[in-house]
């Protein structure tokens, strides 16, 4: 008896000492916890080459959202090729906002030569710090590298230290030719030449001054403004490093002043400074949220995706566009409208980082006179507009008037609309609505009322406008569903804003008298006097099912017809590329078919996905990948509706998910877990009070604030419930009569750091 009151006593003691240590946290409170060796996990993640990678879509690239550095062996050649880009570097070339004149431009590389031939190597991206390393073996030694673009400054920095006869290894710098790249794909292409103008004047070359330690590149532009490329070698020991940095200015041409000053600012604060701050903007944006599946190559992919963003774009720097900061000779030297960098920034919202939207919301917001400059002048008054390519600052060749111009692509400024709304949803910041959005989204929508006309059913009409990819139709699906949408979209803010706008009428007529989507037997149609004839890429014709969720599973007759039209898109499969798969994927997942969604994905790994997750069709373009780690995202968040859908598409060898603060609209921070084919447990914190509609696959949900109180919930259907939560509560739902383990951990899936160059 005394040994078992002692025994009783000691029990306790330690659970009051585990108790006060937080590690009876998750079992005590109704709270959900992650448990994760962050460094360990993202160690998993790495992209491992035991080959050296050759070309772009192999190599290991580093980026902060304006510079970009690439690296790889220079294919047929003895040197290791890294690769410069700059965000920034332009033509300005007034003749037209074209791909031509106003493209962005190449800058240069700088080839490493070792002593001795280059007999291998291996390379590593460890994403956790953002740095990548190589060991080169040659004929008379080894060289090992370790590089990283700085999170937060303006500086490319690569050390470099050898073995055996490697110590004069050498440094040269090879500038860039400064024409449109377009130009130069049309010049060396043997297939798809883009049209370039026959008087087009090449830039004068770069004039090089440069040491064994140091130099700059110096390059004029016909257009006025220039780029400078500096760098500085220094060593200690048997370490070498190199300092690099590239600036561009326009007007003005001081950019060899500003590209020496802030290369002079990181010498003196020195590699071990600069390193740890580097490490530890990237330790705190990983952190943001977490996911972990069971299915590694998936898991593998989308960290990649997550370091992917970071690196291309931030909230105060570069738009991404087709190439992010990584640059090459392409046919797409700018901004793509039409699909490219709507799919680009659809991960940030559920992965909860919104801190890299600023980028998109610039670009937009900022430049509203461009935007107006953009359609023909007859219809600028109270009007915004896109064409399908711009810079950075939103310029564009003149939109199309609807059935007078051939092929005019009217509806891309109200899809970047979209992602904007989308944003807004999942920041809920009214004032960017009152502000930012609704002006915006407002000018978009006028261009569509110039051209509306009602016909003899008494519906209002569009005539002839270009669906992306496709052709030009009347009706024309994709522009009809973007109207609906901007319609619907500017009354509900102009009801929660209480904007009593003079169109208000005029939102609503459109929404009761518009067309419906025009359809035959195979679903939806391109528009009404044209079908779904052939193989198309793009899902311009299913936008009303995705991204906008006009139509719906919640309707049976919309989600048979999504199936339908879904079923036969497929079907003509000849012109499919990457992203035909992403889309399939996350319509999938709207439908709930999480089996198909995996499906339609898996098509991504193989033929249109490289070893470093890059991606290329015609040229490179970084798009579809990014949109892969949305399909993931659908298949296990969704929250259209002002509702919160918790693993609506789960598939089937996904028994094991689990993911922490991921967020939704509304501004919810959403963590769950799921385990043997069940969802164990749903976290949701209100961030901004608004209404909370949870819909969950747990039959008998219990609803827990942390210090273990009933949340009151109301049930609204079969698997739905409005739950009552203020701005900064939280509720933790899990099924009735279990005690869930509530931490988020790691899933064991096997090995990891799939990506990357292997031999086998």
């Amino acid at each position: 008896m005394l040994h078992k009151t002692k025994y009783g006593w000691r029990v306790l003691c330690l659970s009051l000492l585990m108790l006060l240590t937080g590690t009876l946290r998750a079992e005590t409170t109704h709270k959900a916890r992650l448990e994760v060796n962050w460094e360990q996990f993202m160690h998993k993640q790495d992209l491992v080459w035991n080959v050296l990678p050759e070309y772009w879509y192999e190599s290991a690239y580093m980026g902060n959202g304006m510079l970009g550095w690439m690296i790889y062996k220079e294919p047929g050649q003895n040197y290791l090729r890294f690769e410069t880009g700059d965000c920034e570097v332009h033509d300005h070339r007034p003749e037209a906002n074209d791909l031509i004149h106003k493209c962005r431009l190449l800058t240069g590389h700088f080839a490493l030569h070792p002593c001795g031939e280059i007999t291998g190597g291996q390379m590593r991206l460890d994403l956790w710090n953002a740095e990548t390393t190589a060991d080169i073996t040659t004929t008379r030694g080894k060289i090992h590298i370790r590089s990283f673009v700085h999170s937060e400054e303006m500086v490319i920095v690569t050390q470099l230290w050898t073995e055996g006869n490697e110590q004069n290894c050498r440094w040269e710098w090879n500038p860039a030719i400064a024409d449109s790249p377009r130009y130069l794909y049309a010049k060396q292409s043997k297939g798809w030449k883009p049209s370039v103008p026959e008087n087009y004047t090449s830039n004068p070359p770069a004039q090089v001054d440069s040491s064994s330690t140091e130099g700059v590149s110096y390059q004029p532009l016909l257009a006025g403004g220039e780029t400078a490329v500096t760098w500085r070698e220094t060593r200690q020991g048997n370490v070498r490093t190199l300092w690099v940095n590239l600036q561009h200015t326009y007007p003005e041409n001081n950019a060899r002043e500003l590209s020496r000053a802030t290369l002079d600012k990181a010498l003196r604060t020195g590699f071990d400074k600069l390193q740890q701050s580097h490490r530890a903007w990237w330790h705190d944006y990983y952190q943001s949220s977490f996911l972990t599946l069971p299915d590694a190559q998936k898991e593998n992919f989308y960290w990649i995706q997550m370091y992917k963003l970071a690196s291309a774009t931030r909230g105060d720097r570069a738009l991404m566009d087709c190439t992010g900061p990584w640059l090459t000779v392409t046919p797409w030297p700018n901004a793509w409208w039409n699909l490219n960098v709507q799919l680009s920034y659809w991960p940030l919202n559920a992965s909860n980082r919104l801190e890299l939207a600023g980028s998109l919301e610039h670009t937009l917001y900022d430049h509203l006179d461009q935007l107006r400059q953009n359609l023909p002048e007859a219809y600028r008054e109270g009007a915004y507009g896109l064409a399908r390519t711009t810079d950075f600052y939103a310029a564009s060749e003149t939109v199309g008037i609807p059935g007078v111009d051939k092929n005019p692509e009217v509806g891309n400024l109200t899809w970047a609309c979209h992602n904007l709304w989308l944003i807004y949803r999942h920041k809920m910041d009214d004032d960017l609505l009152r502000n930012k959005l609704f002006p915006l989204l407002k000018g978009a929508v006028n261009y569509y009322l110039y051209f509306l006309k009602e016909e003899a059913d008494g519906k209002l009409h569009l005539p002839a406008t270009f669906s992306p990819e496709y052709g030009s139709a009347e009706d024309c699906h994709y522009d009809l569903a973007l109207l609906r949408w901007g319609c619907q979209t500017l009354v509900k803010a102009a009801d929660r804003l209480h904007i009593d706008d003079p169109l208000l009428p005029k939102w609503k007529h459109v929404l009761a008298n518009l067309t419906p989507y025009p359809q035959d037997e195979n679903g939806l149609r391109i528009g009404r006097d044209v079908p779904y004839a052939n193989s198309h890429r793009h899902y311009s014709h299913l936008l009303a099912a995705y991204p906008l969720y006009l139509l719906n599973r919640e309707d049976a007759a919309d989600s048979a017809l999504i199936k339908q039209s879904l079923d036969y898109w497929q079907s003509k499969a000849g012109a499919h590329q990457g992203y035909s798969l992403t889309g399939a994927s996350s319509i999938s997942s709207a439908l709930g078919n999480g089996n198909d969604a995996l499906n339609y994905l898996n098509g991504l790994f193989g033929r249109f996905l490289s070893v470093n997750t890059l991606y290329r069709e015609s040229g490179p373009v970084i798009e579809t990948p990014l949109s892969g780690a949305q399909s993931i995202h659908d298949m296990l968040l969704q929250s259209w509706g002002d509702k919160i859908r918790v693993f609506p598409a789960v598939p089937d060898a996904w028994q094991d998910v689990a993911y922490y603060d991921f967020r939704t609209e509304g501004a919810f921070t959403v963590s769950a877990s799921r385990r043997a084919g069940k969802t164990a447990f749903i976290e949701i914190t209100s961030r901004a009070g608004e209404p909370c509609i949870l819909v969950t696959d747990i039959d008998r949900p219990v609803f827990k604030a942390p210090d273990g109180k009933t949340v009151r919930a109301t049930r609204l259907g079969t698997d739905t419930w409005q739950v009552n939560l203020q701005k900064g509560e939280s509720c933790l739902v899990y099924p009735e009569g279990e005690k869930p383990d509530l931490t988020v951990r790691a899933v064991e899936n096997g090995k990891g750091n799939l990506f990357g160059k292997k031999q086998h």
